[in-house]
């Protein structure tokens, strides 16, 4: 016994000692927020670590940073192409600030951190590596087939090459105007889906860095390349106008395979005119309908070395579709989740109908074996008619195409008849819960037939709501749901009817999607669309990317202030000023125009209450509202810059709209904005425009206003996003809380206890437009329990939660509350339990960071408490029932 005693107790005392090694490690080292990035074209990256430290107070007291070539220079602690030099400072993100980086490199980098007994410890060595950095480096030229510009079909490539030396690391950059699909020795490359992102074409094309090191293989090698028309060349009809998008042709891609050998020695293989091309078995693609695929037209070992290829034929040169070429630094789209169907029924002996259970943007796999030629129909939807058949009406509408031979969110399979079938689309996604198999044959399936694959960005989880309420677990879960569903290297509206970046829907769901996600690299590549797509004259498009369409007279302020509003969000949440330092001049341009159309401070240039209940808001306050928001956050932006005259012009600008707002809208006796609709008085208090003395009656108003509506809704989308914390912030938690949680129409929660397995985008089941069931837009209330029931939010004077202001609240009716963000710094915890009229809070903090509780209002405990990093407990006596 003695010998067992004394060996846990040196067991604990060595856990007790490596824990102690740890405290005050940095880790989770990003370069420009992405993890050992290979293809960085920034001249200056932004590095970004975390500090491993559970202690009391925990601090990082100074740092620096190394960064070289060598990574055995690193681990010495010398950085050759950047050495900081200790800084005392608290900083967690850095601007690189060392020689000038070389292209197609390979950097180590890694940091030292002085913690908060001055003790330094240094992190793992992580490595970046620089792409092109520019359009000198490209070996290869654009090539394509000489298909027709109609021609819907998929041209394969191929090239074939010999390896003789040892080889020390491989990558591939492939450009593609267009989507690939590339393969080295008959195995796909990575597990990237959709690849490259959509952009606005002709403007600015990607290209994607793979790690090829392990594909390779002494002897010969065969490169594949799949291409697919994507947003590129769009061929089916819809009211968007893609399919004449100025940047419409047939499909090219230009290809640099680097070699670099333990000799020392380069090489390169290029895409040139010794490649081969040929058709194959997908004789139709399209991003917004369908894939067709013939299984008698595979061409078995294409991809592989030895193929015989001497029927394919030679390949054709094509001018660079854009002059402009970077790489495609952001978290990619990948197939995330499989579902496997919940129920199958079977009309006749051809026709099946899947239900996979959940409502996603994504694809399917289909398996079957059956008679050579049989055509398969494989219809995806949302809703099933009252025979248990698909119905597609709600996300057809817009549809203009041929539906016999390009049918709207339906591949189509031929059957080889040599065996088993498998078939999965390369360059397509559908939005569904339910799947139709039509087969022109009698045909036998069963679950196994069909697999589901939820496609998206793949954003890593940042935020987590587990509460006493199934209701709010539920709409919590959903609202991620549909905005994942609606996540493809640009946020969507709809996975089904249109695939289009609606602005509007972009911001409106903005905090939801930071509070759950880490999604700054989508979001940043948007807002270079965003660049790209604006007019010289500041104008900007309801949607981005866009082929033409959406420069009309409603694409305003209640949309389009993406180019200001994100930015803002994006600095709250990280604390990273480069996005609206990126985006400044368009936020001048944008306003310049606005200000232009609108000299006495206000404006109709919007949309409006998008999809309301029943009520019916003032265009020109709504807009007007918006163009304040703007004004503020570029007098915000200025001042941050140091660009005093910006920030004096703005700011009067800014005053100058509220005042116009207030004084036409604003009746001072009553505290009644326009007609007093929860939009007309919430819009205004959500975005700081009531007067200070007029805060405390308008916010009664509004509390009235949703009290005679029963706790119900009347908002479209401007009025859901502004409604729950206008009354949070101004005494009205409960009153919130109950609007949250309604379960009855018209409510988030009369969605979810219908079945809904992602947001809608109406209120009413029962609508004849406007009804597509996985929709972003009235996405508020995923993010809003971070802010009200966590009380989690940033501190603009110390932004990305250095410093966390603390202000939740404990309603009537929900008995326990566990809800978890991790910010730049670190988990932020903020759980509580509540037993009559006691409330258990319990807060964590990270390290390096700071935070503020401010104790509700319906609490006796009334001072707010400065806490450091670590674990803090508070015992809290609640008042219950304040409306």
């Amino acid at each position: 016994m003695r010998v067992i005693f004394l060996f846990f107790l040196l067991l604990w005392n060595t856990i007790v000692c490596a824990q102690k090694e740890i405290n005050g490690e940095p880790f989770d080292l990003k370069c420009e927020y992405l993890t050992n990035p290979i293809g960085i074209d920034t001249f200056e990256p932004r590095l970004t670590w975390k500090l491993n430290d559970d202690r009391q107070g925990a601090l990082q007291t100074a740092y620096q940073v190394l960064v070289g070539r060598d990574s055995a220079e690193i681990v010495d602690n010398r950085g050759g192409s950047w050495d900081s030099g200790k800084r005392d400072r608290s900083d967690r993100l850095v601007v690189y600030e060392g020689e000038p980086l070389e292209p197609l490199t390979r950097y180590f980098w890694k940091v030292l951190v002085w913690d908060k007994d001055g003790k330094p410890n240094a992190s793992e060595v992580a490595v970046f590596e620089t792409g092109m950095m520019g359009s000198g480096y490209w070996e290869g030229a654009w090539i394509s087939d000489g298909h027709d510009i109609d021609d819907p079909s998929s041209g394969y490539f191929r090239k074939e090459f010999k390896i003789e030396k040892t080889i020390k690391y491989a990558r591939v950059y492939i450009a593609t105007a267009g989507l690939h699909e590339l393969s080295i020795n008959g195995e796909k490359i990575g597990d990237h889906f959709l690849d490259p992102m959509y952009t606005r074409f002709d403007r600015r094309i990607l290209y994607v860095p793979y790690d090829i090191t392990s594909s390779l293989q002494t002897g010969g090698n065969a490169i594949g390349v799949v291409l697919g028309n994507g947003w590129y060349n769009h061929h089916s009809l819809a009211v968007w106008d893609f399919h004449n998008a100025p940047w419409r042709n047939r499909p090219a891609f230009c290809l640099d395979l680097y070699i670099q050998y333990e000799d020392g020695t380069k090489e390169v293989i290029k895409s040139e005119r010794d490649w081969k091309t040929s058709s194959g078995p997908i004789t139709s693609n399209s991003i917004y309908t369908g894939e067709h695929y013939d299984a008698r037209l595979e061409h078995t070992g294409w991809n592989e070395y030895g193929f015989e290829d001497k029927n394919w034929e030679g390949v054709r040169y094509r001018s660079a579709p854009s002059s402009l070429i970077v790489s495609q630094q952001m978290e990619p789209i990948r197939l995330t989740q499989s579902f496997v169907p919940q129920k199958m029924q079977k009309f006749g002996d051809s026709v099946y109908v899947f239900d996979m259970g959940q409502n996603m943007a994504g694809v399917t796999k289909f398996i079957a074996k059956g008679k050579e030629g049989t055509r398969i129909e494989l219809r995806h939807g949302e809703r099933l008619d009252e025979k248990g058949r698909l119905d597609m009406s709600n996300i057809d509408v817009y549809y203009r195409g041929d539906k016999e031979t390009d049918p709207f969110q339906t591949d189509i399979v031929t059957l080889s008849g040599k065996g088993v079938d498998t078939f999965m689309p390369k360059f397509n996604y559908k939005g569904f819960r339910y799947v139709e198999v039509v087969s022109s044959e009698p045909l036998e399936l069963d679950e196994k037939s069909l697999t589901a694959y939820f496609v998206h960005s793949d954003v890593q989880p940042t935020g987590k709501v587990k509460s006493s309420s199934f209701l709010v677990n539920k709409l919590w879960e959903i609202t991620n749901n549909a905005y994942l569903s609606n996540l493809m290297g640009y946020p969507t509206d709809c996975p089904q009817r249109e695939k289009n970046g609606w602005t509007g829907d972009g911001h409106l769901a903005i905090q939801t999607a930071l509070y759950n996600f880490d999604g700054i690299t989508i979001y940043e590549k948007w807002l270079a669309d965003h660049r790209d797509e604006q007019q010289p004259n500041g104008v900007l498009p309801d949607i981005i990317p866009t082929g033409g369409w959406g420069y009309g007279t409603a694409n305003g302020l209640d949309w389009t202030s993406t180019i200001a509003i994100i930015p803002w969000e994006l600095y709250l949440f990280y604390g990273d000023s480069r996005p609206l330092r990126d985006n400044y001049d368009n936020i001048k341009r944008y306003l310049t125009y606005v200000e232009g159309i609108s000299s006495d401070g206000l404006t109709t240039f919007g949309r409006g209450d998008w999809v309301p209940v029943s009520s019916s808001s003032d265009l020109e306050l709504t807009s007007s509202v918006y163009f304040y928001v703007d004004a503020h956050i570029l007098a915000s932006a200025a001042a941050l810059f140091g660009k005093q005259s910006d920030y004096e012009k703005y700011t009067a600008l800014s005053e100058k709209i509220k005042n116009a707002i207030n004084d036409k809208f604003l009746d001072r006796e009553t505290g009644i904005y326009a007609s007093g609709t929860q939009t007309e008085l919430s819009v205004p208090l959500y975005w700081g425009v009531v007067p200070e003395d007029m805060k405390e009656k308008v916010a009664a108003n509004l509390n009235e206003k949703v009290k005679q509506a029963d706790f119900h809704l009347d908002v479209g989308v401007l009025g859901a996003k502004a409604l729950l914390d206008a009354l949070n912030r101004n005494g009205y938690s409960e009153t919130a809380y109950k609007v949250a949680v309604q379960d009855t129409y018209p409510s988030w929660g009369w969605w979810a206890v219908n079945g809904a397995t992602t947001l809608l985008e109406n209120w009413d089941l029962d609508a004849e437009r406007d009804i597509s069931d996985n929709h972003m837009m009235f996405g508020e209330i995923g993010g809003w329990f971070f802010k009200s029931i966590g009380g989690i939010l940033p501190d603009e004077k110390k932004p990305g939660f250095k410093n966390i202001v603390l202000k939740p609240v404990f309603p009537d009716g929900l008995h326990e509350s566990d809800v978890t963000y991790t910010s730049p710094y670190g988990d932020i915890i903020s759980r509580w339990t509540k037993n009559k009229e006691t409330v258990n809070y319990e807060v964590e903090i990270p390290p390096n960071a700071t935070a503020v509780f401010y104790p509700p209002a319906n609490v006796k405990e009334k001072e707010s408490v400065h806490l450091k990093a670590g674990k803090h407990q508070f015992k809290l006596t609640v008042s219950t029932g304040m409306l």
